[in-house]
């Protein structure tokens, strides 16, 4: 039994059929012919703008049990599918007892084959007439040698896995990387940091090796080696090696016992203080850099995950893209936040090509969505209306589109940010991307949630999957276009039946 998700219904009011208001008397011949010529203009502007819904011929018929409605201005044939009660106005006279009911079928999207083939679908489509599915076929060719070939080459700005495809080269001025040394050191791959952290070292103990060397040298402790009258700098230091091993000594602390500076030379004094400091130095950046790299929560983003796909169909009576979102850890993140960037080149009107300009997308910043719980996979939506750049963007011309989708997820690891201090916590970033032909257009997430004995399970295994739902082709600026002609012709009935009852009237 799932809960609070349960699968949306496919068939709703807007596709299947309805009662229409039962036949009056013919209206004045003046005023009925000026209502068949705007009706007849109306429902060719509104087929030019949406070829893609089927608007058969209203067919009557008697259905038992099926009361009949008052000719009232609020009935549901008034307010619901005002162009169909229209055509069935300007049908021919029916038969007493009988309704007209508009036939309505959305054309379900095309989806390529091989985006279908990438994520597990259950198909929730209606038959349709041999019109539609002609229109299908064609939508389902495979693109053209030119388009599939600039689609083989096309080049991804951010892989799946949240790698920028970015290569900076011809940097002039690496002086710069020296000037923020911490942060050049931290960024350093793994071989290269253990190789600079052992090179500090390394580096440190024989410059030092060497410099008591020269000393002992150029005092004559070498030359008068096992001399006991001898008063030397530094004892027990006769060649390189016992230098280097008293250098060792001396930085990390050891203390033998057998080598050690005197009170007989002042510069033996002043190099054990130099290296003592530098030693300090040292342990401090190379600790503190070991600490930051291990304890950075890059890695955490390997299990924030972003499902393969985004989807496209309605939701709350509008046009959205959606993408799912999921935490596999039991610690979850904190102040979690996501952002969407489209990623797409184009040219100004002024003929200046911008190559892959950032726009944002509006995942509802404007009304907190974009701030995350995320204890369970949530679906993210971004509402296409005109503040969108998918705005005019329809089924078949989505194809032909080439763009790429940035989402960006941030939170607070839990483990290194608590309530009174999210400041001192590490933040993590999730990245992924979807391009053109990994957007399904007509399908919905399946509910992966389920309720148990005294807890809610997720169940991943369904993350992926998708089920397909009547969608319209057409653009969302069509539907918005077509939703505004509809309005007008409710509004040019609802004055056409007021004038048919108010002879009625008393």
């Amino acid at each position: 039994m799932l809960a609070y998700l349960p699968r949306p219904p496919t068939d709703t009011s807007w596709y299947g059929t309805f009662p229409q208001k039962p036949e009056l008397p013919a209206a004045p011949g003046a005023l009925a012919e000026h209502s068949r010529q705007q009706a007849s203009a109306a429902a060719a502007k509104r087929s030019a703008l949406m070829p893609n819904y089927l608007s058969p011929p209203c067919r009557g018929g008697t259905v038992p049990d099926e009361p009949s409605l008052p000719p009232s201005r609020g009935s549901v044939a008034a307010q619901h599918r005002p162009g169909d009660l229209s055509r069935c106005l300007l049908a021919a006279p029916q038969e007493a007892g009988t309704h007209c009911y508009a036939l309505h079928a959305l054309s379900v999207p095309n989806i390529p084959s091989s985006a279908r083939s990438k994520t597990p679908t259950r198909s929730a489509a209606a038959a349709t007439p041999e019109g539609l599915q002609t229109r299908r076929r064609k939508l389902l060719e495979d693109d053209g040698p030119v388009v599939q070939a600039s689609k083989r080459q096309r080049q991804r700005y951010v892989t799946k896995v949240g790698k920028c495809q970015v290569n900076l080269g011809n940097i002039q001025e690496k002086k710069r990387f020296l000037s923020d040394i911490f942060t050049t050191i931290v960024d350093l791959k793994y071989r290269w940091f253990l190789f600079v952290f052992m090179m500090c070292y390394i580096v440190t103990w024989v410059v030092f090796g060497t410099v008591y060397f020269f000393d002992a040298w150029v005092r004559g402790d070498i030359g008068h080696r096992g001399d006991p009258e001898w008063r030397a700098c530094i004892e027990n230091v006769d060649d390189f090696v016992s230098a280097l091993l008293f250098s060792v000594e001396s930085q990390r602390t050891i203390g033998y016992g057998s080598r050690m500076v005197t009170a007989n030379c002042a510069e033996g004094v002043i190099l054990l203080m130099a290296q003592s400091i530098v030693g300090s130095m040292i342990d401090a950046l190379m600790v503190g850099c070991m600490f930051v790299k291990i304890s950075r929560p890059k890695k955490r983003a390997q299990t924030l995950i972003f499902s393969k796909n985004c989807v496209v169909s309605r939701r709350d009576e509008k046009l959205c893209l959606m993408f799912r979102v999921g935490d596999l850890r039991e610690s979850h993140m904190v102040d979690a936040k996501i952002r969407a960037k489209l990623i797409k080149s184009r040219q100004t009107a002024e003929g200046e090509f911008i190559p892959l300009e950032q726009s944002e997308l509006n995942l509802g910043y404007d009304t907190g969505e974009d701030r995350l719980f995320l204890v369970e996979p949530q679906i993210i939506c971004h509402v296409i209306n005109r503040r969108s750049p998918f705005w005019d963007m329809s089924a078949e011309s989505l194809r032909r589109e080439q763009f790429e989708i940035i989402i960006i997820l941030e939170g607070i690891v839990e483990a290194t940010g608590k309530c009174r201090s999210l400041a001192a916590g590490m933040t993590c970033q999730a990245r992924t991307s979807y391009t053109e032909d990994e957007i399904l257009w007509g399908y919905r997430f399946e509910p992966c949630m389920s309720l148990e004995k005294g807890a809610f399970r997720v169940d991943y295994s369904r993350f992926e999957m998708t089920f397909e739902v009547q969608t319209p082709a057409a653009s969302a600026k069509e539907l918005h276009e077509l939703k505004e002609l509809e309005q007008q012709e409710h509004s040019m009935l609802s004055l056409y039946w007021d004038h048919l009852l108010q002879p009625c009237a008393p």
